[in-house]
């Protein structure tokens, strides 16, 4: 199943590099047409996802490497340095974008927008399909690459409508400053959206706290949890890649043989995997319970409880 989904992965990841550099020739087509500030900021946006295309696709090789005696952990964290390197390439395209707009923001001689304006509607029906499809596909295989592509395509989708509102506007009221305006907002956006992937990556590679996952799991467990649990506490998760490494300590009966103990730490295991996919590696530290877990413990079978059940422990 893993195979399988990583063959997936790498499928679409080489649709998305091809398609990238198709669609950069027809916006460049377009900005040598129009001579538009605003369509050669984006024609630079989609070079980018040229670049961090085949990134990605190299990042997904890596990543798809199995364990080795260098790399115990696998090879996942490769998806993070690319993120990085990708918000680094699109913040220098915003700023280049920006030191162009007021380079040439006396530009007067905007030509054949009619065919501008459909180039450009081309390449956004294109990119919105492709991104979504990424988003999509990367969030149910758990691809940080797949899913940082489709938001990049996505927001260059969102872009490529704005510079068409605004080339709309240019042709019916024939202000040209609207074209300046235009291309200033888009590379700040850009340049936003370059540090937004910079953040993202150095949280990965610092190991930051992933809340939303970490809520995720831990309502899960609460939910299925076994009678003999006691207690789940000092819950971590570390991702790498489209693996993730949960750390626990599970407190069960004191009185438990290793076999019984080992046996509930299965039972977690499982649990987890069947919500999280098999990439998860769980390492469990048990704990024996003592008196005053009696009062949340919900084993009424119990022959040497203390206390009588009072409260929920969470």
């Amino acid at each position: 199943m893993e195979k399988k989904k990583m063959e997936i992965n790498f499928f679409l990841q080489k649709i998305i590099c091809f398609v990238a550099i198709f669609l950069f020739i027809i916006k460049l087509t377009s900005w040598y047409l129009t001579s538009s500030l605003s369509i050669f900021s984006d024609s630079m946006e989609s070079l980018t996802n040229i670049i961090s295309g085949f990134m990605g696709l190299y990042s997904l090789y890596i990543s798809s490497l199995p364990k080795d005696k260098n790399h115990p952990y696998g090879h996942g964290k490769i998806e993070f340095l690319s993120t990085g390197i990708e918000g680094f390439l699109i913040l220098i395209v915003g700023i280049i974008i920006l030191a162009n707009s007021f380079l040439h923001k006396n530009n007067n001689h905007l030509l054949k927008l009619d065919y501008g304006l459909f180039l450009m509607s081309f390449t956004a029906i294109i990119n919105y399909v492709l991104g979504s499809l990424s988003c999509r596909i990367g969030n149910k295989n758990g691809s940080l690459t797949l899913i940082a592509s489709g938001k990049h395509l996505q927001i260059d989708t969102y872009s490529t409508f704005g510079i068409i509102i605004s080339l709309i506007l240019l042709d019916i009221t024939k202000y040209i400053w609207i074209d300046f305006i235009i291309s200033i907002i888009f590379s700040l956006i850009i340049s936003y959206t370059g540090l937004k992937f910079l953040r993202h990556a150095i949280a990965g590679i610092m190991d930051e706290s992933d809340k939303k996952l970490l809520n995720k799991l831990s309502f899960y467990l609460l939910k299925k949890k076994d009678v003999h649990w006691m207690n789940l506490h000092h819950l971590k998760i570390i991702k790498y890649g489209n693996a993730l490494h949960v750390d626990c300590h599970l407190t069960i009966p004191w009185f438990f043989t290793v076999r019984e103990a080992n046996k509930e730490v299965r039972k977690l295991t499982n649990l987890t995997k069947k919500k999280f996919g098999e990439k998860v590696e769980l390492f469990v530290h048990v704990d024996a319970c003592k008196d005053n877990h009696c009062s949340t413990c919900f084993n009424t079978s119990c022959k040497v409880r203390q206390n009588f059940f009072s409260k929920k422990n969470y």
